[in-house]
This record gives structure tokens, C-alpha cells and sequence, in this order.
């Protein structure tokens, strides 16, 4: 954001309100521009140009200051100046202070997520031009050529550990040092906890630690329906729900909805009270797991884990792509891991850590009278190709299935 702001900018104002609080007194009193702007003048000094057209206001942790949020309605109104305002998503989710007035019709607001597969391959300087002969691989069903294929499995295994937080991606990136990544994952984790401590009302602290910390075992089970009598035994929807929703406001796990039926629109068949979780990072929730996780990823030995930490993956690069996340499963055993909106049909995709069957998949595509689904795709560990009526792609290709 700052750098955005220097590039575009003649002048830039930067307010931190979490390492300065003295500065929220300037929106104490009138939100008056003018007001505002000579008080900022007179705190800043020179560091502060006011000048119409050219210059930009910077409100990092905003969520301090609820009032300078609510000036935002009036620095819209009077034109003069652009404001960017950043905070926690819990801060400005109603977690933290509250202001006079939200700013409603008069703020633009951008929900950032760490960077996503295709961001990290940039990091890692594959170009759009290798990214597009992928695009025409997928178009043409043709395999991807050896080395390029080889080179795109190497970097979905190091974006599985490192995952997408900014500044764990520049250290892989700089330094190649996965201990490094590791300690940086499990602060940022940590940190996490202190927001949950930070934000939480008292009585909701412990359960929601205890939410949080439970997502490793919820997804080892062969069932990964997450279940409130795994984070506690005993435990139910009741006592648990609003901890398990303070952690989605958070930003920090997506849910994955079961489905009652396999037809669009998803969310129209969508259960509410029957869902999977998965954390939005797949770089930290490898972090949550024992150490020598990230060597048994990069090696491949993970046996019945394995599947759940692949789903994981999915469930990143679908989310942060804007996907909402469901899958299909019926008692009679029945299970679908993702069910998509593709090229305006509803499609199947499996995600398979190894060859593994899609039994399911093929049962469904047999009776589309039934089920009404005629297209599915399997991603797992193999090239471009098809099997059948399905198509398998390479899981470092989910990224590209952005056609709805």
C-alpha cells in the first residue's frame, strides 16, 4: 500500500494509529477537512503536504482509530485528497472499536489475501507467457512438455510449505531457507492467537484457541466434516458456533459446503450446518503441523495425510481465486472433495494425492439424470490428459480453472 502510494503520489501523509495513538486525537473533535488537515500539518511538519490532486492520506491500522474511519465519508465528499485506509479484518468487522458512523456508500473495501499460486510463480519469475502455454494446454487437452512439467510440480510442492504471506514468500525467495519460512509461519500463527486473545470477549477466548488448533484433526479424519465433539469431546454447535464464525471473520479459515444436491446454483443447495474447514494459508496450517512436515511434503512421504494436505491446497488456490468452496456427500458413501461452477456447468473435481480411484465421480456421471452433472476433473500427480469421461489435469493447474 505504501509503495502503491510513493509510485502514484506526489506527496504521501502515513498515520500508523497502533504505533502512534497520539494521532487519533486529531479526529477527536470536527471531521471537518480543513480542520483535519491543519492539525495533521502542525503534528507532521513537512512530512505533511496537503496539496488538492496530488496528494494521498495513508491510515495504516485504522481499526485503532474508529473515528478517522468515519472521516472517511468526508474526505469522499470533499474530493480534495485520497485516502487509504488499512486494518485487521477483525478490527473493522466489529471485533474491535466501534466508530460513531460507518462510512457505508462512501468507502471502497478490498479484502487482501496472502498471494496466491499464480502470484508466487510470478515471485519466482515464471512468466505470463509460460502461465498462457498452460492455459492453451488445458484448451487443447495436450500434455505439458516434460521440463516445464517437472519445474511446475517443483514449485506447487514449495507453495504448499511456503504458502502465500508476503513476507514468508520474499525469504523463500531471497534465501531459499525452509527453517527460516518455518519460524516466520509460526510467528505469524502465533500472532494470530494474540489477535484471538486481543479481539475476543473473555468467556470466547478458549474456545476459540481450541477451534483453531482442532483444524489438524478435523482434517485427518477420513470424514473431514468438521465436528464441534472433536475440538471438545462433548462439545456442540451451541457452545463452539460463534467461535468457529470468529475465526472466519478473521480471514483465517475458508468453509467448504456439503451439498444436497449436485446442480446449480451451488449456494441455492448448499447446507449450512454441514461443512469442511480449511485454512486459507496452506504455507501455515504445513506451520501447525510436527516439524519435518515440510521435508515429508517436498519428498512425498505423507501417506493417509497426504490427501487432506492436497485438499488444503485446493481449498487456497480455489479461495483465493473468489471461489466459494463446496462438496458433495451422501451417507450412502458417496463423496465428491470439490464441486465447481465451470463453463456454466456444474463439474466434479477430485483431488487425488496419488493414482487413487474416483469411484464416486464415475458413479455419478453414469446418471446424470440423476445427479445432472456431465463433466468432472480429476487433479493429482500426472500431465494434461483424459480418463474416460473426466478430465485430469496436474494439481499445479486448479489455479487456471477460473472459467465460471
Amino acid at each position: 500500500m505504501r509503495d502503491f502510494a510513493k509510485k502514484n503520489y506526489k506527496h504521501v501523509v502515513y498515520l500508523n494509529f497502533f504505533e502512534n495513538p497520539d494521532y487519533c486525537s486529531v479526529f477527536e473533535g470536527s471531521l471537518e477537512i480543513d480542520n483535519i488537515t491543519m492539525l495533521l500539518s502542525a503534528l507532521l511538519g513537512s512530512e505533511a503536504v496537503f496539496e488538492p490532486g496530488n496528494t494521498i492520506l495513508v491510515l495504516d491500522e485504522i481499526q485503532e482509530c474508529p473515528d478517522a474511519r468515519t472521516a472517511l465519508k468526508f474526505f469522499h465528499l470533499d474530493g480534495r485528497y485520497d485516502v487509504i485506509g488499512t486494518g485487521s479484518l477483525l478490527g473493522v468487522r466489529g471485533y474491535g472499536k466501534e466508530p460513531k458512523s460507518i462510512p457505508v456508500g462512501y468507502e471502497t473495501t478490498i479484502d487482501m489475501s496472502p498471494l496466491d499460486f499464480e502470484e508466487f510463480l510470478w515471485a519466482n519469475g515464471i512468466s505470463e507467457v509460460v502461465i498462457d502455454s498452460l492455459r492453451k494446454n488445458i484448451r487443447g487437452v495436450t500434455p505439458v512438455p516434460a521440463a516445464l512439467h517437472k519445474k511446475m510440480r517443483q514449485l506447487l510442492l514449495q507453495y504448499t510449505v511456503v504458502g502465500g504471506m508476503p513476507e514468508v514468500v520474499q525469504t523463500f525467495v531471497d534465501t531459499k531457507r525452509l527453517d527460516e519460512v518455518l519460524n516466520m509461519q509460526r510467528d505469524i500463527v502465533r500472532s494470530y492467537e494474540d489477535d484471538m486473545i486481543k479481539y475476543a470477549n473473555q468467556k470466547d477466548k478458549s474456545h476459540i484457541l481450541e477451534c483453531f488448533q482442532s483444524i489438524p484433526k478435523q482434517l485427518s479424519k477420513e470424514n473431514k466434516k468438521f465436528q464441534y465433539s472433536v475440538v471438545k469431546k462433548g462439545s456442540t454447535a451451541s457452545k463452539y458456533a460463534g467461535s468457529l464464525q470468529w475465526i472466519e471473520d478473521a480471514g483465517i479459515i475458508s468453509r467448504c459446503y456439503n451439498l444436497t444436491a449436485t446442480e446449480l446454483p451451488l449456494d441455492g443447495n448448499a447446507q449450512d450446518d454441514v461443512f469442511k474447514v480449511y485454512m486459507r494459508d496452506c504455507g501455515l496450517f504445513i506451520s501447525m503441523l510436527e516439524d519435518g512436515t515440510q521435508f515429508d511434503v517436498l519428498q512425498g512421504n505423507l501417506a493417509r495425510y497426504k490427501g487432506a494436505i492436497f485438499e488444503n491446497l485446493i481449498a487456497d488456490m480455489f479461495t483465493k481465486m473468489g471461489r466459494k468452496l463446496y462438496y458433495f456427500h451422501k451417507n450412502s458413501g458417496l463423496e465428491v472433495d470439490f464441486v465447481i461452477r465451470y463453463k456454466g456447468a456444474c463439474t466434479l473435481v477430485e483431488v487425488k494425492a496419488s493414482s487413487g480411484n474416483t469411484k464416486s465421480t464415475k458413479t455419478i456421471l453414469a446418471h446424470p439424470e440423476k445427479y445432472h452433472v456431465n463433466s468432472a476433473i480429476k487433479l493429482g500427480d500426472y500431465n494434461v490428459g483424459k480418463s474416460g469421461e473426466i478430465l485430469t489435469l496436474p494439481l499445479y493447474m486448479a489455479f487456471l480453472l477460473t472459467e465460471v
